[in-house]
């Protein structure tokens, strides 16, 4: 089967900074092509148009259309007519799409089916925020739910929600993001750092950045040899117009902890790992999310994790068997999570050796993929 992603990144250097929508179809386009399919990925917004190959997958480079009040929609019909050319010259099969910004929303191909997959609209983080949403992407994204052929949803909660949002009754049918398990497991010559906390992504508001140190503050008072590592881009903060969230942070710091954090900035992916080896403990405190990688990635190296318990989260972790689930807002008591799994090994050792099995039975490339082939072969009949 031929299969093509249309998508605003994927994580390359020809292609530019991406970030888990691109690192999710890299994944899937990886097992699909393991089952045989062959893939090509359509990437719009690149600054030039170009095609190149990575590692057996097809890049589409897309330049938008440059016209004034008139760019979002030639660059859809470009979309459009490459879709189309493609699919009547038998190069694909179908193309699927992310419901982020509806980009799929003036697209309408004569014959080739288009499928979404919903990672999170702009409108569903901005509920999930509890911010307004601005109309155009809200119009586009709801056209596009509403024209495309089948629609699929990493999470069930992230369905359920956006039906919400949007006032719809669309049928999805449930497929996770995935990784490569083989790439992510525990290195045994690495020994973790005693009393050591990692938070890996970007420093964002959503994620529960300004969360994270009051929490800290807490495990401090409890563990004063406790240390924090936060990895992670740094992003400006859409409601105070604050150009660092991690300047916000900082000043939220205790005198006492302030002396523990360490924020090391960007981190090539490839090197995650090994600072996922080396903590103790992994911690989401997030708020928005529909399913996130990181979390799948910390499982699979049998890190014991404290998150966020909300939506999404159950779909990932079960509480008490692979991981704790406290909601963000209750700092004492994801401190206390994060402290106990600090000072317990049997505990910390019982949660990662579920959470690998669990991503290898449910989040791993080859299952996802399968279950992803299977959907788009039952639409093809």
């Amino acid at each position: 089967m031929q299969i093509a992603f249309l998508t605003p990144e994927y994580p390359h250097a020809e292609t530019a900074h991406s970030g888990g929508i691109g690192t999710s179809i890299k994944n899937l386009a990886k097992g699909l092509l393991l089952e045989g399919c062959q893939v090509r990925v359509l990437v719009y917004g690149q600054k030039k148009d170009g095609i190149f190959e990575d590692n057996g997958v097809l890049i589409h480079q897309i330049k938008n259309v440059k016209l004034k009040g008139l760019s979002w929609f030639l660059t859809r019909k470009k979309i459009e007519n490459l879709i189309e050319k493609l699919y009547d010259s038998k190069e694909i099969d179908l193309v699927e799409a992310p419901d982020w910004t509806g980009i799929t929303s003036f697209i309408q191909p004569k014959k080739c089916p288009l499928v979404i997959r919903l990672n999170g609209s702009d409108t569903y983080f901005c509920n999930l925020d509890q911010r307004p949403v601005k109309w155009k992407n809200k119009f586009h994204e709801k056209k596009a739910l509403q024209k495309a052929n089948a629609l699929i949803s990493v999470s069930q909660y992230t369905a359920d929600k956006t039906n919400e949002v949007f006032g719809l009754k669309n049928d999805y049918t449930i497929i996770p993001n995935s990784i490569d398990v083989a790439a992510f497991v525990k290195d045994p010559m690495i020994q973790p750092s005693s009393d050591t906390i990692l938070y890996f992504g970007s420093l964002i508001r959503k994620k529960g950045l300004l969360e994270l140190p009051l929490i800290f503050n807490e495990v401090i008072e409890n563990n004063p040899e406790a240390k924090l590592i936060v990895i992670g881009k740094d992003v400006s903060d859409i409601v105070s117009g604050s150009k660092s969230t991690w300047k916000m942070m900082q000043s939220l710091f205790s005198e006492k902890a302030q002396l523990n954090v360490s924020y090391l900035g960007s981190v090539p992916y490839n090197e995650i790992q090994k600072y996922i080896n080396e903590a103790t403990v992994c911690v989401f405190p997030s708020f928005a999310e529909a399913l996130p990688v990181s979390w799948i990635e910390a499982m699979a190296m049998q890190k014991a994790i404290v998150a966020s318990n909300i939506g999404w989260a159950t779909d990932i972790i079960d509480d008490e068997i692979n991981g704790f689930l406290v909601h963000p807002k209750n700092h004492v008591e994801f401190a206390s999570k994060i402290n106990i799994l600090l000072s317990n090994s049997q505990k910390r050792d019982e949660f990662g050796i579920a959470a690998r099995e669990k991503v290898i039975r449910k989040f791993s490339i080859e299952v996802v993929a399968q279950q992803s082939l299977a959907f788009y072969q039952s639409l093809m009949k």
